[in-house]
């Protein structure tokens, strides 16, 4: 099973964070170009049907908070988060934008949604209560009545793809999922937990398959709000299936030729390709690039 580097959405950093920058303002600049952004929607020249990011300058650019990141062919960039990105600046989400935009502005959306999500959940300091500020060019929150430094969290998760034997793989669905889409599992890293250890214990809780061997596959920052998606590979050692019913409604094992047949008819779709690694986990144990219809 070969494994390349992951071709699907916010799979590298395209830009420079240019992080000696951030602790004065030397980033500021009347050629800075600056992103609009509200919770994960940005600022587009054209809308959804022919996105390209709108950077303004920084003399046009509406009140909020500043977000210093970095540079790219050159250039400064920097983001203004507002609450809401006004209409006629026709906001579209980044989940959205992610397998259409240039690598370099794709690179730079990722860091701003991600440091947003962030700045918009860490307005009080979790050890006193009282309001923070903002540093380092929006990448430190410091409080002022007890000195304590917050830094920018990513929430680990863990996302695989099983197989078995027979080289069968395992696919789940939730219940709140349209009927036939199926996917990877998934799950969150507890605390004082291996990465390969959460990849067997979700798998367990979800299906009760026992999983054995883990091997890492690809990362992917997933900032819907701050995870970061860490995939793998794992071959089962026990097969039986049992459901939580909880966050899983089903789950089943699939031959390479389940998957064409049921694919080719529209009976079992996979999350969109280019946006989420766990496509790009089954296609890879697949062998080959998966048509456009079966997403």
């Amino acid at each position: 099973m070969s494994h390349e580097r992951p071709p699907f959405a916010f799979d590298r950093a395209r830009h420079d964070r240019s992080g000696h920058l951030r602790k004065d303002d030397g980033w500021v600049g009347a050629d800075v170009r600056v992103m609009v952004l509200g919770g994960e929607h940005v600022a587009t020249q054209d809308g959804p049907d022919k996105p390209v990011l709108r950077w303004v300058p920084r003399s046009e650019a509406p009140e909020g908070e500043w977000l210093f990141l970095g540079e790219a062919d050159g250039l400064r960039h920097a983001a203004v988060i507002v609450d809401r990105v006004p209409e006629e600046l026709q906001p579209v989400s980044v989940r959205v934008l992610a397998p259409l935009l240039d690598p370099f502005d794709l690179s730079l959306a990722v860091h701003a949604v991600g440091m947003s999500r962030w700045l918009e959940s860490t307005p009080f300091c979790p050890r006193c209560g009282s309001r923070t500020e903002t540093r380092e060019a929006g990448h430190l929150r410091v409080c002022p009545s007890c000195g304590k430094h917050h830094f920018p969290r990513t929430d680990p998760a863990v996302i695989m793809l099983i197989t078995d034997d027979d080289d069968r793989a395992l696919l789940g669905r939730q219940a709140a999922w349209p009927e036939g889409r199926w996917s990877t599992l998934a799950g969150f890293v507890e605390p004082g937990e291996s990465l390969e250890d959460a990849v067997r214990r979700e798998t367990a809780e979800e299906t009760s398959v026992v999983v054995g061997d883990v091997t890492y596959a690809g990362s992917q920052p997933w900032p819907f709000p701050a995870s970061l998606m860490v995939g793998f590979f794992g071959r089962a050692v026990d097969t039986r299936i049992e459901v939580d019913r909880h966050e899983i409604a089903e789950a089943r094992w699939v031959t390479r030729q389940e998957l064409r047949t049921q694919g080719e008819a529209g009976t079992l779709l996979l999350p969109p390709a280019g946006v989420s690694i766990s496509s790009w986990l089954v296609e890879t144990w697949f062998g080959e690039p998966l048509p456009g219809a079966w997403f």
